[in-house]
């Protein structure tokens, strides 16, 4: 297994124009086997950074689609060390910068050192920790820096006055959330995103990519030019519900789409 050159997460963001494509997977959905092929097939559509669920049983800030993704995970028998399993796998065959989106209590219950010293070795550039407060993360955030890990700061529109306080303490990038609820396809997406993005500016050059609800190339594009990229995850895992096993060329054909939108913002 080749060692990446560097573990910084920002690099994601060095394309051409500036802009990344991220997609997001839950690991062990259908299976392992499925969840290694999706994530190389997700690269070669020009995925810039992949991030990777850790199924738990109570992802409080998801919707339906990925709730039911991690039951299935879940049932199929997928734990921590079977998605750290999976990227090592990956990594024999890719360099693709690699976060993990989980929840507090899998990090905690692994151990945090044990944990983010095995993201180290894989490779694994940040984790984003969606029912972590601002607050708390410093307990987390010490062992992983030192794992050379960026914790992923989340910045919501409730987050109004506090928007500048997070954005100052970023690292990695900044994951902007679009809209207030759980994680979902969402027809319209109403929130002045480009202001949010400009508060963030004020205080920091992190790059800032949206996420939540993003489905079609038209929100994509619109997602980068107000922002340095965009971030899609349930539209990805709807594919892999409705192909299961079969899902990778769809992957493949979604994801390129996507990838191609958002290169010309």
């Amino acid at each position: 297994m080749s060692k990446l050159l560097s573990n910084d997460i920002s690099q994601a963001f060095q394309t051409p124009n500036h802009k990344a494509f991220i997609a997001f997977l839950t690991a062990g959905d259908p299976t392992a086997d499925c969840t290694v092929n999706y994530i190389l097939e997700m690269e070669r559509a020009g995925a810039d950074l992949i991030e990777i669920g850790i199924p738990f049983s109570d992802p409080t800030a998801e919707g339906v689609v990925i709730q039911d993704a991690n039951i299935r995970a879940l049932q199929g028998g997928m734990t921590t060390d079977g998605v750290f399993e999976i990227v090592r796998r990956v990594r024999e065959k890719s360099q693709i910068r690699l976060a993990f989106m989980t929840y507090a209590n899998p990090v905690f219950h692994y151990g945090c050192e044990r944990f983010f010293a095995r993201c180290e070795e894989l490779g694994v550039s940040g984790i984003i920790v969606p029912d972590m407060p601002y607050e708390e993360k410093q307990e987390m955030e010490e062992t992983a820096d030192a794992h050379n890990v960026a914790v992923v700061s989340m910045i919501a529109p409730t987050s109004q006055e506090r928007i500048q306080m997070i954005a100052r303490e970023a690292k990695g990038f900044i994951y902007v959330v679009s809209s207030m609820g759980v994680t979902g396809v969402r027809s319209e997406i109403n929130t002045d995103l480009e202001a949010m993005v400009k508060n963030i500016r004020e205080v920091t050059d992190v790059p800032c990519a949206i996420g939540f609800g993003i489905s079609t190339p038209e929100q994509a594009l619109h997602m980068a030019q107000v922002s340095d990229g965009a971030i899609v995850g349930s539209a990805i895992v709807k594919i892999i519900a409705r192909d299961g096993e079969q899902a990778g060329p769809a992957i493949y054909e979604y994801v390129r789409s996507m990838k191609e939108a958002v290169a010309r913002a």
